[in-house]
């Protein structure tokens, strides 16, 4: 035994020995054998840089406790981008709320029920985890709104479209070098659940990391090629549905958290045009998981019944009318972070052009411990873009007070208080 005074690991505390190693690897096989013909198994796992990850089945010991979904999970969970996500609007921007969703809650939300639904299909639960905690990683601060801003200044200055799914997978592999299996890159960048269908097919073609990269170029060139991608494997598209289910029903009771919300929802009616699904979030999420169970098992795709199809793609739409688009939404957003996001983009592009070590870009971002030199060659543009998805609300509006401090004298009373 080292002397624990000299500081020297003592191997035997924690390396397996043989017959812990023969407990664990057949536990990973009997979860193996378990698992759904259409599941995704651990041996099938694509990664660009194998060198540094063994085969889990033949690896030290570490990685028969971390099988290689697993490993993505944690990356994802332990690097700065994830932790942004607790200060980034899911719906309700500039809204001091505790109990209004975040993106990060939205992520947490999203991973559980595609997990019950990956659970009773038998799928891998370490990739639905994967996708479902990462496919928000590219998210802007203020939302969707937020989102669509950067897409307009992005696409005058450089011809090409920000959406927040390729970014995650850009953020994620490009810049954060998390080095994530192909098999989550493509459940990320495929996640977005802009419509509900009756049945989620995956498109199993998706194969190698050069496939990936031609589908991101593509998105970034081609405005109706996003709508048009499904994932690679069924427990992405568990994903994908998950989103929907996460969002749909949360947001109305996220509504009534708002001051008057209560009242508002009553007066849209959302009870009274209550269809099979029913109008609150435990029901919605509860049944449509369980017509996706019901109808899915055995299946190499994901089904639900028309009633049950048609009746989510009905809440959506009806989210988007009285929630997502609604004037009182919109309103702000449009009215006073749109004119701070042109002003600051600009400034940015200044500032990031000097060189100036001292000014925020260099400071927060380029220069930061953990993506110094990672920008090299990057189009100023994209570098800007880059940095302003990775705010934070509150971030963003700190960084425009001090880079703007004679514009900021309006913004006191921006925020929405908790006794306001």
């Amino acid at each position: 035994m080292p002397d624990p005074t000299t500081g020297n690991r003592a191997p035997e505390l924690f390396e397996f020995d043989a017959s812990t190693r023969d407990y664990l690897r057949e536990g990973l096989a009997a979860q193996d054998r378990l698992l759904s013909p259409y599941a995704t198994r651990n041996a099938d796992v694509v990664r660009k840089h194998e060198r540094a990850y063994p085969r889990f089945d033949a690896a030290p010991d570490r990685y028969l406790i971390r099988p290689p979904f697993l490993v993505d999970v944690e990356k994802i969970l332990h690097n700065p981008f994830f932790t942004r996500n607790a200060d980034k609007t899911q719906v309700f921007s500039l809204c001091k709320n505790d109990d209004i969703t975040r993106r990060s809650y939205h992520l947490q939300l999203v991973s559980q029920i595609a997990r019950r639904i990956g659970r009773a299909l038998r799928l891998n639960l370490d990739l639905i985890e994967a996708i479902a905690l990462g496919h928000d990683a590219g998210h802007t601060p203020f939302g969707h709104r937020g989102e669509y801003m950067l897409n307009k200044l992005y696409f005058e200055h450089t011809q090409r479209y920000f959406n927040h799914n390729v970014h995650s997978v850009r953020i994620l592999k490009d810049i954060a070098y998390c080095n994530l299996t192909l098999q989550t890159y493509d459940g990320m960048i495929c996640h977005c659940g802009e419509r509900a269908f009756r049945e989620y097919v995956p498109n199993r073609d998706m194969r190698t990391f050069e496939q990936l990269e031609a589908m991101v170029e593509r998105c970034y060139v081609d405005q109706e090629y996003i709508g048009t991608l499904r994932p690679a494997t069924l427990e992405g598209c568990v994903v994908r549905i998950s989103d929907i289910l996460a969002y749909i029903g949360k947001d109305r009771q996220d509504l009534a958290h708002i001051d008057g919300g209560a009242a508002a929802v009553a007066s849209y009616g959302f009870e009274e045009r209550s269809g099979v699904l029913g109008s609150k979030n435990i029901e919605i999420v509860d049944r449509a998981c369980n017509n996706i169970i019901k109808c899915s098992i055995e299946k190499p795709y994901l089904a639900m019944d028309d009633a049950v199809a048609a009746d989510l793609e009905r809440l959506r739409k009806e989210n988007g009318e009285f929630i997502y688009y609604s004037h009182e939404a919109m309103a702000v957003l449009d009215e006073v972070i749109w004119p701070m996001m042109q002003q600051m983009f600009e400034r940015l592009l200044q500032d990031y052009a000097s060189g100036d070590p001292q000014a925020p870009i260099y400071r927060h971002f380029v220069c930061a411990d953990q993506l110094r030199g990672h920008f090299e060659g990057v189009d100023p543009a994209t570098v800007v873009c880059d940095y302003i998805a990775s705010m934070t609300d509150d971030y963003f509006i700190e960084l425009f007070r001090y880079l703007f401090p004679d514009d900021s004298k309006s913004l006191l009373p921006l925020y929405r208080g908790y006794f306001d």
